[in-house]
């Protein structure tokens, strides 16, 4: 625990003054000021992040981590635990949704298995655009209506363990990460989150995830209610409150997070389970923070709350609900859009352009 204190310790805010350098070139570049909007804004915070008037988010990464929730033996969901090793084996494979997205993009895809249930299927052929680490902390959690879903010590080999992501990436030489996640009973982890650290009631905060019915959403809104009845976590407390609900692969993200902002990596964050994982990291470091980009908005009811409670907006709103990071990996193109925009359009000097000329006071036409 102290290796990620200390980590925190280590996250700065982003300096102001490179902000308004940024924003200074942006009022040089051939276009009228501020006629890029939001676009605008994104480029200057990822100067600041990155210290430089030429960022660049030409090396992107996508992490998904994958793991599996106890909480399904309350029948919260219409899918067996097997299918998240399934899937699992299907990124490798190159064969879902966000090994398309990442491409379209040029990012990579790490798979990391943080606490997958089910052994993985043999993939006799792995695509070899992606990367696949094992660092499973144990096999699923616990049915947090049963107790705690995780101990101390596992939440904090979990965090560590997205932390190593962090500094893998690094070491690499990303500068984006796109945070992605796979686990049957996630969104019901996620909801029980968002509600602990909101406040709000499981039923204001718990949606259908995966496609459930009506007697099932049902249930599952009961099940995060009669959860946070239980364990009455410390909405301050983000162990506290892992501890109580997991999951691995949130915590794991958590830690991705940390180790992002503490290395000046930008972050995107994905849907309902990875915005989970973001609140909890920022109520670890609110610093955090100025590191985060809202990649989509889900139609998950808790991923606003938790946006709202971030004070990011997304940046798309496409009624996705998928996970993968999928969301995430489509707004990566929206951010390198915006920082290459920002660096190689020409100056009005450079170009030759004529600003705008102030109209002159006081001329009788």
């Amino acid at each position: 625990m102290k290796k990620i204190k200390d980590l925190i310790a280590s996250i700065q805010r982003i300096d102001q003054s490179w902000i308004g350098k940024a924003q200074a070139r942006q009022n040089r570049l051939t276009k009228p000021p501020g006629s890029l909007g939001v676009l605008e804004e994104i480029a200057c915070r990822i100067a600041g992040i990155q210290q430089t008037l030429s960022p660049s988010v030409d090396h992107k990464r996508v992490v998904v981590f994958a793991a599996d929730h106890g909480i399904t033996e309350e029948g919260v969901s219409p899918y067996p635990d097997e299918v998240t090793a399934q899937m699992v084996a299907n990124f490798l494979r190159g064969g879902a949704a966000i090994n398309a997205f990442a491409k379209t993009g040029g990012a990579e895809v790490i798979v990391v298995d943080i606490g997958v249930k089910s052994p993985i299927p043999v993939v006799e052929k792995i695509d070899l655009s992606i990367r696949f680490s094992q660092k499973a902390v144990r096999r699923g959690t616990r049915n947090f209506v049963k107790g705690p879903a995780l101990t101390e010590e596992e939440v904090v080999q979990a965090i560590s363990a997205g932390v190593e992501v962090a500094e893998e990436a690094k070491a690499a030489g990303v500068n984006l990460i796109a945070l992605g996640e796979m686990g049957i009973g996630s969104t019901t982890t996620a909801a029980a989150i968002a509600a602990a650290l909101t406040g709000q009631s499981g039923a204001s905060v718990t949606g259908r995830g995966t496609g459930v019915d009506d007697s099932t959403l049902t249930r599952k809104r009961a099940v995060v209610d009669q959860a946070l009845r239980i364990h009455q976590p410390n909405p301050t407390d983000a162990l506290s409150v892992l501890q109580a609900f997991g999951g691995l692969e949130i915590a794991g993200l958590v830690g991705v997070c940390l180790g992002a902002a503490a290395a000046r990596i930008p972050i995107v964050i994905d849907g309902f389970i990875t915005a989970a994982a973001a609140a909890l990291a920022a109520r670890m470091s609110p610093t955090v923070v100025d590191y985060m980009f809202a990649g989509h908005l889900s139609v998950e009811p808790g991923h606003s709350v938790l946006l709202h409670m971030l004070d990011l907006q997304p940046m798309l709103d496409f009624r996705m609900r998928l996970g993968e990071g999928t969301g995430a990996a489509l707004a990566t193109n929206i951010i390198d859009a915006a920082v290459r925009s920002f660096v190689e359009m020409a100056t009005f000097e450079s170009a030759g352009v004529s600003e705008k000329q102030e109209l002159a006071s006081g001329v009788v036409t």
